[in-house]
């Protein structure tokens, strides 16, 4: 009787000890990231053509030397061992474009009762970047060829933005009901 309660008590501490290891695991790793609302990541500003640049100097690429320059220098008088700058057609001038300095692209956010909704507006057409619902919303996207659609839904109400750019710029309406 006496091994049988030894076993059992030993059985008890055991498992509670599992239990509770598991417990704080499990409570430590979901405390600080359950339900934590998403945060938007701030957007470079795309720099305009024709908008003033920074004041820093850029630095000017070094010309390799080509073998026909490795020869003519090796042949020249000895004042004149000074490397001579690359023609214009060998280095190219002009900086490689990026898309953020092409594109005319606006990100716009739109708040509504619900939850607040992020597009990406181009000239000739909109796209959805992101939308986030209030706490107790629920959200619903639409998209079509030419046209988008949002909706937060909560209980009997429905509040909706919608784009459209059939063959126009994006226009954006909301529809608080």
């Amino acid at each position: 009787m006496r091994n049988g309660l030894v076993q059992l008590g030993a059985w008890v501490a055991a498992t509670g000890a599992a239990v509770l290891l598991s417990w704080l695991g499990v409570h430590a790793v979901l405390n600080g990231a359950a339900f934590e609302r998403p945060t938007a990541l701030p957007l470079p500003s795309p720099k305009l053509a024709g908008a003033p640049q920074s004041a820093a100097p850029t630095p000017t690429p070094t010309p390799t030397p080509t073998p026909t320059q490795t020869e003519t220098s090796a042949s020249a008088p000895a004042a004149t061992t000074t490397t001579p700058r690359a023609p214009a057609t060998a280095t190219p001038t002009r900086r490689p474009t990026t898309p953020a300095a092409t594109a005319t692209s606006t990100v716009q956010s739109v708040p509504i009762p619900g939850g607040r909704v992020a597009l990406d507006l181009r000239p000739d057409k909109a796209s959805l970047v992101s939308a986030v619902p209030d706490p107790g919303w629920q959200m619903k996207v639409w998209n079509g060829d030419m046209w988008l659609r949002v909706d937060f839904v909560k209980d009997e109400q429905a509040n909706s933005v919608f784009v459209a750019w059939n063959g126009h710029a994006p226009i954006v309406e909301t529809a608080v009901r």
